[in-house]
């Protein structure tokens, strides 16, 4: 058997949970993960989850049951993810943000009868455990919580040999409850190569062993644990684990690790953007062949200046945890600046009006994605699940149109729409223009109530780095939007603040923001 990954073998062996076993077989010796906290060879990351996934099969657990991660970006996550997918368990990653009593309400919602923790985050932990009686198994990394047991102790000795039966497991990861609890977006596995955005991803990055991939995000979130460890590790990649991101850091890692692919969200782009011009080109980012973003909106001047900084390599993707399906390179992005793609396979995406019909190309309604083969389900929620759904296409909650080329572009998303007298006022169109002046480092719009207008528009502005904020730049910022949009957009106040709430997926906590100013 050839050593090239074009062939079908790791994509048979992903439907077993197989992979890292099959890239093991070949090259034992090639670094898998690369951490602040240890490494892992193929061999190693393979033996380790042999043995964790024998551990829990000793507590108990059984194909169908779920295991809840609060985990940093180390090496054990990838064990436990790799565990998860030849046991036939369920693996939902809990945002380790969070506080103990949300982590109990997932971690209870998701029926875990495990946990795997970062001691890190013991009192949270702790926390969310506390009366839980359903768990077999608590496992502590890298420290102690208080009633975990050791995860080296419990998988040390354990018999590091392949499964004798495999069965391929899956994930459920948790909608970041913007509005209301946060749901488990729940479906069964399909093979990836039935899925036609992955066939773009796949053709586009020609991945392959001895490439590079640079983890910028938390594992926990669905673009990192699906671009960022499952499919380098299908391909036989080494995957470098960033724990906390840095602009500068990613330029030094993508130099030192010769970085052939990675995954980032548009604030990233602007962050590295913003580096002096002297740091930006201390460093070599030749290496780079395959950069792709997706999760939020990506300013037009932003994602320009990254293709011409660094090449036609950008890709972009619409896509979510509850399913997708548009892809752009760089050169049809220059042709069309702003879109998110086209989308990959006939009569995907559809712009509704808010009577659901059909609006023609060019107008804006709520954008709609046919499901799969195997359609999602808010886990426990079929409520919310039906409301998802208009036939067998669903909805993100995202505004958008189609141009005349079937080309998507996004417009914002349906809660985060200001109405201003009586007018539609899209505050991503805001934030893009504002992004645009040397002095903003951040920003996001948003609508505050107001007795004559119904909401009034207002720009949160995080200033540059070294930039003092002042009512005379507030006023000029104000002037520098009016230049570039029609009036009725344009903010009427600018508030500066210290640093915007955001997720670490780089979006936006406009909710949040907008509680800041509302109440």
């Amino acid at each position: 058997m050839t050593d090239t990954v074009t062939q079908e073998s790791p994509l048979a062996a992903a439907g077993t949970g197989t992979v890292v076993t099959w890239h093991a077989e070949r090259r034992p010796d090639q670094l898998a993960i690369v951490s602040d906290y240890g490494n892992r060879t193929y061999a190693e990351l393979d033996a380790g989850a042999n043995r964790l996934a024998r551990a829990l099969q000793a507590a108990g657990l059984r194909p169908g049951d779920a295991i809840a991660l609060v985990c940093r970006n180390r090496p054990e996550f990838a064990e436990v993810h790799a565990a998860v997918q030849r046991s036939g368990l369920r693996l939902t990653p809990v945002n380790w943000h969070l506080t103990g009593a949300e982590m109990a309400y997932i971690v209870t919602d998701c029926e875990a009868k495990a946990i795997v923790a970062d001691a890190t985050f013991a009192d949270c932990v702790a926390e969310s455990v506390e009366g839980n009686d359903t768990l077999l198994a608590k496992l502590a990394v890298g420290g102690t919580i208080p009633g975990f047991s050791s995860y080296d102790e419990a998988v040390a000795g354990v018999d590091a040999s392949a499964l004798p039966e495999p069965t391929v497991g899956r994930a459920m990861l948790y909608t970041s409850g913007t509005t209301g609890r946060p749901k488990g977006v729940d479906r069964q596995t399909r093979p990836l190569g039935e899925s036609a955005l992955y066939q773009r991803i796949f053709a586009a990055a020609a991945m392959k062993p001895g490439d590079v991939h640079l983890c910028t995000g938390p594992l926990y979130h669905a673009a990192p644990l699906s671009f960022s460890l499952a499919l380098p590790l299908l391909f036989g990649m080494t995957v470098v684990l960033m724990d906390g991101w840095d602009a500068a850091e990613t330029l030094r890692l993508v130099e030192k690790h010769q970085v052939t692919h990675t995954h980032v969200v548009p604030t990233m782009f602007h962050r590295l953007l913003a580096l002096p011009d002297d740091v930006r080109a201390g460093h070599d980012m030749s290496s780079l062949k395959f950069v792709l973003h997706g999760a939020a909106p990506c300013p037009v001047e932003d994602k320009r200046g990254v293709i011409e900084w660094l090449g036609p390599v950008v890709y972009e993707y619409y896509a979510a945890t509850e399913g997708g399906g548009t892809f752009v390179d760089s050169d049809e992005w220059m042709a069309k600046p702003g879109t998110v793609g086209k989308p990959v396979e006939d009569d995907l995406i559809r712009i509704y009006d808010d009577n659901d019909e059909p609006v023609p190309a060019g107008e804006i309604g709520t954008v709609f994605i046919r499901a799969t083969a195997s359609p999602f389900r808010y886990f426990k929620d079929d409520d919310k699940t039906k409301s998802a759904y208009r036939g067998e296409y669903f909805t993100l909650g995202d505004h958008g149109y189609l141009d005349e080329d079937n080309y998507l572009f996004l417009t914002g998303r349906i809660a985060e729409l200001i109405i201003s007298g009586g007018v539609n006022i899209y505050p991503a169109e805001v934030d893009a223009a504002l992004l645009t002046h040397p002095s903003v480092g951040d920003v996001g719009t948003i609508g505050v109530p107001d007795p004559d207008w119904g909401e009034r528009v207002i720009a949160v502005v995080e200033p540059k780095e070294g930039v003092t904020p002042t009512p005379e730049l507030g006023d000029e910022l104000i002037a520098w939007t009016r230049d570039r949009l029609a009036h009725f957009k344009c903010p009427r106040e600018v508030v500066f603040v210290d640093e915007l709430p955001r997720h670490d997926n780089g979006k936006l906590y406009r909710r949040k923001l907008r509680e800041m100013f509302v109440g």
